[in-house]
């Protein structure tokens, strides 16, 4: 029986750890032309707002706060690109096989996944910052801006959490869809159809106000969250993020990898 052991144990490799396949896959979502344009765009975003907030913006308006937020602009929009990109790349060229042949578990490439896309999250919310602080020192020497040097640590954290959510968003709807235009086109198609049913019938205004997700992460860019707006969050996220990722790490485990 110690024999049987030992050969088993010598012909089975250890399972890679989490850490690896992090790496993994977020080298795998920088790594490709579509992901590579992404991330400079999201950069270019960012540094691209800094003047036209400064010319645009009134003087006393023009605080690091405010900087910040706008700089977190691209990020909003481009982020769950990317996590759609992550998931569907894999059945668009075609590396599905090999994927799920080295990493049988497929949970775990999903949670590696959500893992590099939060690592890229983190990644564009400091590099906005360092944005926003440079662009409030350049309207200072300019004489254009006059608004406060001060930045909550709250504010930080909640877009650091906006960034996370909706980057988890798209790798829910990636799972969900499996197909890159599909994917993008109805994350973004879906939330704005509900919205304008919301603000069209008057019936949908009050459920609008709780799944609307337009709405209610907009709050995370304000200073002091209620708890009645984390209650709409919660709310919203239950039906745009946990149930497509549920459906969609159904679907990854069962769908046939050729």
């Amino acid at each position: 029986m110690t024999a049987i052991a030992t050969v088993t144990a010598l012909s089975e490799p250890a399972r890679p750890p989490l850490s690896r396949l992090t790496a993994v896959e977020l080298r795998k979502m920088v790594d490709t032309r579509a992901g590579r344009l992404l991330l400079v765009l999201i950069v270019l975003t960012a540094v691209a707002l800094m003047p036209v907030f400064l010319f645009a913006a009134p003087k006393e308006e023009q605080s690091l706060a405010d900087m910040f937020s706008v700089s977190q602009v691209g990020v909003a929009l481009l982020i769950p690109v990317l996590g759609i990109l992550s998931v569907t790349s894999e059945w668009s060229q075609r590396t599905a096989l090999a994927t799920f042949t080295l990493v049988p578990g497929r949970s775990r490439v999903l949670v590696a996944k959500l893992l590099g896309g939060i690592c890229l999250a983190a990644v564009f919310v400091a590099a906005g910052l360092v944005v926003s602080v440079l662009g409030r020192a350049a309207g200072g020497l300019l004489g254009r801006s006059g608004g406060s040097w001060s930045l909550p640590p709250s504010l930080v954290g909640t877009t650091l959490l906006a960034a996370v959510v909706l980057v988890a968003m798209g790798v829910a709807f990636g799972m969900l869809f499996m197909n890159p235009p599909l994917a993008i086109v109805l994350y973004f198609l879906l939330p704005t159809l509900w919205t304008t049913l919301g603000e069209m019938v008057h019936r949908l205004k009050g459920p609008a106000g709780w799944l609307d997700t337009n709405r209610t992460l907009e709050s995370l860019s304000n200073q002091g969250v209620t708890a009645n707006e984390w209650a709409r969050i919660a709310t919203s996220l239950s039906v745009w993020l946990l149930i497509p990722l549920v459906l969609g790490a159904v679907r990854l485990a069962r769908r046939e990898v050729k």
